[in-house]
C-alpha cells in the first residue's frame, strides 16, 4: 500500500480521500451526475433542437446556407466558394468552403468563418485567447494522403443549381453539389452513398457580440451562449457560441460501425430513444469514467471519430476532423416495402448528425467500396499502425501495484518456476518517490537497476507508469523545469493551472509547445530518469487529462494552452500530443541506441496507432465486462487503431476462478494482451491460481505464444496496409449480410483463424457461425465444420477454446515453449496447412529483429507460402535493402521443422516421403511423412518430419 511521506496536509487529505474511494466505490455504478447528457450540453441541446425544428417542419424546411454561385471556383481538383448563411434579410455570414478531391479517392469538406479568421471580433472577459476557429488539428492527425487528384474534373453540363464533380478510380466516383439550399451527394458507379446536410441540420454558429436582453430580439435562449455551468465550475466562453453541425446520411445502410471509444455494440445503434435504444448520442470526449457501465453511448478514454457504413455490395466511411466534445446521434428510417418490387422489405437510410463544440468543420468521406479500401484511404492520411518491438505482442503482467523490487523479481521467478511465459512485468504509481515521475522510492525500489538485470537475464521488459501531471513541489526538478520553463498548461487567467491528481497538487505538461518535446525527451534520459535502462518502456495513464477535482474528472475548458487555444479546442487531442513527446523521447534515450518504443495509452485520438498500444481502462470483473471487450476491440480496430486490449480479469473487484480462466482465453486473442489489477484486488498471477484453471491459463498463454509468427505477421499488414489485426464478422465476409453485426466472435489477420471466446457463466458449448461454405476445422482435434449462413455447436470444456481454422491457409506457428518471446528468435516453425474446395492453400510470414527499425532498410524475411498441385512452396515477397543480407545471414539457422497438412488426400496413405528442393542445394533431399487416420467427424492428418528448409529460402516439397 502506498506511503505519503514529507506530504503536505492537503496532499494527505487527497491522499485519505482516494484511498478510501479504491476500497469503498468499486462497489457502485459509474456516477452519471458526473457527466453531461445531452440535454445538459448546451451546444448538443441546440443543435439537438435545431435538428427538430427543421425534421418537424418536413419538406417546408430551406436550410439557411446557400453556396454563393459567383464565388465558385475549380483548379487542381479543389472547389473552392463562399456559404452564406442567412441570419435575417439583413445580416449574411461569411462562411469560406472547399471541397478537395485527393488523389487516394477521397474528398475533404472544410468550412471556416470569415470574422474568425480574420480575427474580427471581440473576445470576452479580456481574455488574449485566439480568436480564430481551431484549424490545427491535421498538424497531430494527417500525415499523407492529401496530394490532390489529377483526374477531378467539373462537369460543364452540370443543371443551373448544381455543380458536379467527377473523381475517383476510373472516374466512378461523383460530388453533387447543390447551391441553395446546400447539400453535397456522392455517387459511386451512379448509385447514392453518402448524403451532407439532405435533412438541412446543417449549422454554424457564427460569431455575434454579447447584447443586453434589451438589445437581442432573436427570442433564442441564449442561456448557454455566454457562460455555462455544470456542477461547481462555470465555463466563462470568452468566444461565445462557436459550435458546428451537420448531418450525414447513409442511404441504403443499416449498418454503421466505429467512432470509438465506447462500451457497446459493434454495429451502433440508434440514439433517439426507443426499444433497445440510446435516448443519448454518442458522447467523444475524452475522460476518465470510473467504473463506466456497458450498453452506453457515454463518452470514455478514447475517441476516433472515423464511421463505416456497410450494406452488401457497399463500404463507405467519414472521418469529422475535431478536436472538440463532439456528439453523434444515429437514427434508422426504414421506408415502406414495395409490393410491386421484389425486395421483401423497404430500404433503411442511417441518419447520423455530428455537433462539435467548436473549431472549423473539416470532414473527409471515403467511398470504398471494400471494408480493406476504407482502411487503407484512412491509413494513408492519419497513419497504420506502428510495427511494434515483438515482445509487445506478447503477455504483459500487471497490477496496481508490485510493491518492491524484490516482490518484481519473485513474480519473475514464480512464472519460470511454474513454465508460464510472459514478457512484460508492469509498475503502477507506487514505484515512484512520492509520486514524483521519473524517480524511483529510496525504499521499496532501492535497486531499480538489479531489478531490470534480472529481467533482461530472460530477455524480459519493464514498464513503468508516467502521467502528464507533474507534482507541484518546489524541491522536485521535473516541476521547477516545468513552470520555470513555461512549459504548462495555464488557468483562464493565464497562470499555471493547479488541479488535483494522484500526486496532490499538480501541474500539467503542455505538450502543444514544440519546446515540450525536447525538454520531455530530456527527462526521458538514463542520466535524468536514473535507474532506467533500455528494457524499460513508458505507460502514459490519465492524459485525457484526468484531473479529480476538474469539471467532469478533467480540465476547464477555458484553459489555455501553446497558441493561446483555448482547452475545449483541443481536448480530444491532448492525450495523442503527449505520446507523441514520449515516443519522440523513446527515440532519443540514448546516442547511437535506436529502438522501436513502446508506449501504452489510455486516451487517444485518431493518429495514435502511430505511436502506441491502448486498453479499454478500468473495467471489472463482470461476465458482461469480458463481453463487452470483443467490440469494443474490434470497433478500435476497423477505426484504425488494432492494437487493443482490456484488461485480463478484469480491473476492478475480484473474479471468479472460472471468468478468470475464461478472461485469459478471450485475452490471447486481443492484439494487446496484459493481465492488471486494482490495488484492493487479491492478488491473482496464474501460478497462483489453483488446479486445474492454472493449468488451463497457462494453455492458453501458451497458445499465444505458439501463434506468435501469425500474430507478427498480421502486426505486419496492418502496419503497411491499415486492416484490422483481429476482424469482425462483416469485414471477412462483407457479402454475407447475417454476419453484419456479429461481434462475438472474431479472425486473426489473414490466418483464417476464427475464434469464439465463451463469455457466459456455466457455458461448455458455443455456437460459431460459419458464412461460407468451405470446410473448417476445429484447431485441436481437426473435428470438421461445415454449411454456409448456419451457426455451428462446437464443445467449450473449460479448458478448450472454440477455435476453428478455414480451409485454404498456411499458419505459422512456432511450438517450443519458451521463457519468453525473445528466446524463441533462434526457434524453427511449424506450417499448419489446410485446403480449400479446390485443393489448394495460402498463407505468409514475416519476420525482423523484433527490436530495431532495420526492416526499414530491408532488415527482415517475408515469405509467402502456396499448396498448388501437390507442391507446397516458398516465395520471396519482400523488397531487398542495405539490411537484407546481413538478416538473411543472420537468420540462416532458421528452419521448417515440420509441415502438418490437415485432412489430406485419401491417397497419402500410402506415401511414406516427401522430395525437397531448396534454392542452393546440391541436390533433392528427402523427408518422412507420416498419415493419420482419424474418423467420427475428425479430419485425418499428415505430419512431414524435419524438412528442415531455410525460413529466408526458396524451396519447393513435392508430395
Amino acid at each position: 500500500m502506498a506511503r505519503y511521506r514529507s506530504a503536505s496536509f492537503p496532499t494527505l487529505l487527497l491522499s485519505l480521500v482516494v484511498l478510501i474511494a479504491c476500497i469503498v466505490l468499486p462497489g457502485l455504478a459509474v456516477k452519471h451526475e458526473n457527466f453531461k447528457t445531452c440535454e445538459q450540453s448546451g451546444f448538443c441541446k441546440r443543435n439537438r433542437a435545431y435538428a427538430d425544428k427543421a425534421s418537424a417542419a418536413g419538406s417546408s424546411w430551406s436550410s439557411p446556407y446557400e453556396l454563393d454561385p459567383a464565388t465558385i471556383h475549380f483548379e487542381d481538383g479543389t472547389l473552392s466558394g463562399v456559404l452564406v448563411k442567412s441570419v435575417s434579410d439583413t445580416e449574411k455570414v461569411q462562411l469560406p468552403l472547399a471541397l478537395a478531391f485527393l488523389q487516394s479517392g477521397a474528398a475533404r469538406l472544410t468550412v471556416d468563418e470569415e470574422k474568425r479568421m480574420k480575427g474580427d471580433i471581440e473576445i470576452r472577459h479580456g481574455s488574449k485567447i485566439n480568436k480564430k476557429r481551431y484549424d490545427e488539428t491535421e498538424k497531430w492527425v494527417i500525415v499523407g494522403g492529401l496530394d490532390s487528384s489529377k483526374t477531378a474534373t467539373l462537369d460543364a453540363q452540370a443543371e443551373t443549381g448544381f455543380t458536379k464533380i467527377v473523381y475517383g478510380p476510373n472516374d466512378s466516383f461523383e460530388a453533387i453539389i447543390r447551391h441553395s439550399p446546400f447539400e453535397v451527394e456522392f455517387l459511386r458507379d451512379g448509385q447514392p452513398q453518402i448524403q451532407l446536410n439532405k435533412q438541412g441540420y446543417f449549422n454554424v454558429e457564427h460569431w455575434r457580440p454579447k447584447l443586453d436582453d434589451k438589445e437581442r430580439e432573436s427570442g433564442e435562449d441564449e442561456s448557454t451562449w455566454w457562460e455555462e455551468s455544470f456542477g461547481s465550475n462555470t465555463d466563462s466562453k470568452p468566444r461565445g457560441p462557436e459550435s458546428v453541425g451537420l448531418d450525414i446520411v447513409f442511404p441504403g445502410f443499416n449498418h454503421v460501425y466505429g467512432i470509438p471509444e465506447h462500451a457497446d455494440s459493434l454495429s451502433l445503434r440508434e440514439t433517439r430513444g426507443g426499444p433497445g435504444n440510446h435516448e443519448n448520442p454518442y458522447r467523444m470526449y475524452n475522460s476518465d469514467v470510473f467504473e463506466y457501465e456497458l450498453d452506453s453511448p457515454m463518452t470514455l478514454y478514447g475517441s476516433i471519430p472515423f464511421m463505416q457504413a456497410h450494406r452488401k455490395g457497399s463500404s463507405v466511411g467519414v472521418f469529422w476532423l475535431n478536436a472538440a466534445e463532439t456528439w453523434v446521434d444515429i437514427v434508422k428510417k426504414t421506408a415502406p416495402s414495395n409490393p410491386l418490387s421484389m425486395s421483401a422489405s423497404g430500404k433503411t437510410d442511417t441518419q447520423t448528425h455530428w455537433i462539435s463544440e467548436a473549431g472549423r468543420m473539416d470532414l473527409f468521406v471515403f467511398l470504398g467500396p471494400t471494408p480493406q479500401d476504407l482502411s487503407k484511404t484512412y491509413g494513408e492520411l492519419t497513419g497504420y499502425t506502428q510495427l511494434p518491438q515483438h515482445f509487445a505482442i506478447a503477455y504483459h503482467q500487471c497490477r496496481w501495484n508490485y510493491v518492491t523490487d524484490e516482490d518484481v523479481k519473485e513474480v519473475d521467478a514464480k512464472f519460470d518456476k511454474y513454465q508460464i511465459p510472459y514478457d512484460v512485468i508492469w509498475l503502477d504509481l507506487e514505484y515512484t518517490d512520492d509520486r514524483k515521475y521519473f524517480t524511483w522510492d529510496p525504499l521499496t525500489f532501492p535497486n531499480p537497476k538489479g531489478m531490470q538485470e534480472k529481467l533482461d537475464a530472460s530477455q524480459r521488459k519493464l514498464v513503468v507508469l508516467i502521467d502528464p501531471h507533474i507534482k507541484s513541489k518546489n524541491d522536485y526538478f521535473v516541476s521547477q523545469e516545468l513552470v520555470s520553463k513555461g512549459l504548462a498548461v495555464l488557468n483562464k487567467d493565464g497562470e499555471v493551472y493547479d488541479g488535483w491528481c494522484w500526486p496532490g497538487s499538480s501541474n500539467w505538461v503542455d505538450c502543444l509547445n514544440p519546446a515540450a518535446f525536447p525538454w520531455w525527451s530530456s527527462l526521458h534520459k538514463y542520466d535524468k530518469f536514473k535507474g532506467s535502462m533500455p528494457n524499460l518502456f513508458i505507460w502514459n495513464d490519465m492524459n485525457e487529462p484526468s484531473v479529480f477535482n476538474g469539471p467532469e474528472t478533467t480540465m476547464p475548458k477555458d484553459n489555455i494552452h501553446y497558441g493561446n487555444w483555448e482547452h475545449r479546442d483541443v481536448h480530444n487531442i491532448n492525450g495523442l500530443t503527449l505520446i507523441n513527446a514520449t515516443y519522440q523521447a523513446m527515440l532519443e534515450r540514448k546516442k547511437g541506441e535506436l529502438r522501436r518504443p513502446f508506449i501504452l495509452t489510455r486516451s487517444y485520438f485518431a493518429g495514435a496507432q502511430r505511436t502506441s498500444a491502448m486498453w479499454t481502462g478500468d473495467n471489472q470483473a463482470t461476465w458482461g465486462h469480458l463481453a463487452a471487450s470483443l467490440p469494443m476491440i474490434l470497433n478500435n480496430g476497423i477505426a484504425g487503431f488494432p492494437f487493443a486490449g482490456a484488461d485480463v480479469g478484469g480491473f476492478f473487484h475480484n473474479p471468479e476462478k472460472e471468468l478468470l480462466a475464461r478472461w485469459y482465453q478471450a485475452g490471447i486473442w486481443y492484439p494487446f494482451f496484459r493481465a492488471h489489477a486494482h490495488i484492493d484486488t487479491r492478488r491473482r498471477e496464474p501460478y497462483l491460481i489453483s488446479e486445474p484453471y492454472r493449468t488451463i491459463i497457462t494453455q492458453a498463454i501458451r497458445l499465444r505464444y505458439q501463434l506468435l509468427p501469425a500474430w507478427y505477421t498480421a502486426f505486419h499488414q496492418a502496419s503497411i496496409n491499415g486492416t484490422p489485426i483481429v476482424r469482425p464478422q462483416y469485414y471477412v465476409f462483407p457479402e454475407d449480410e447475417e454476419g453484419f453485426a456479429i461481434d462475438d466472435q472474431l479472425y486473426l489477420g489473414d490466418t483464417g483463424l476464427l475464434a469464439k471466446p465463451v463469455v457466459q457463466e456455466n457455458t461448455f458449448s458455443t455456437e460459431i457461425y460459419i458464412a461460407d461454405d468451405e470446410k473448417y476445422y476445429d484447431y485441436f482435434d481437426y473435428t470438421v465444420y461445415q454449411g454456409a449462413g448456419k451457426r455451428h455447436t462446437v464443445p467449450a470444456p473449460e479448458d478448450k477454446i472454440p477455435l476453428l481454422i478455414q480451409g485454404g491457409h498456411i499458419i505459422p506457428r512456432r511450438d517450443r515453449p519458451r521463457r519468453s518471446s525473445a528466446l524463441m528468435r533462434w526457434d524453427p516453425y511449424t506450417l499448419v496447412i489446410t485446403l480449400n474446395q479446390k485443393g489448394e492453400a495460402d498463407g505468409t510470414l514475416y519476420v525482423d529483429d523484433g527490436e530495431t527499425f532495420d526492416y526499414e532498410r530491408g532488415g527482415y524475411i517475408h515469405r509467402r507460402f502456396r499448396y498448388q498441385e501437390s507442391v507446397l512452396s516458398s516465395e520471396d515477397i519482400g523488397t531487398k535493402g542495405a539490411k537484407t543480407s546481413e538478416y538473411l545471414k543472420a537468420m540462416s539457422g532458421v528452419s521448417v521443422e515440420r509441415v502438418i497438412m490437415i485432412d489430406p488426400p485419401a491417397s497419402w496413405k500410402s506415401k511414406t516421403s516427401v522430395t525437397i528442393i531448396e534454392d542452393g542445394a546440391k541436390a533433392a533431399t528427402t523427408a518422412s511423412l507420416e498419415y493419420h487416420e482419424q474418423k467420427d467427424g475428425k479430419a485425418s492428418y499428415a505430419v512431414v518430419k524435419s524438412p528442415n528448409v531455410g525460413i529466408g529460402k526458396a524451396w519447393r516439397i513435392e508430395f
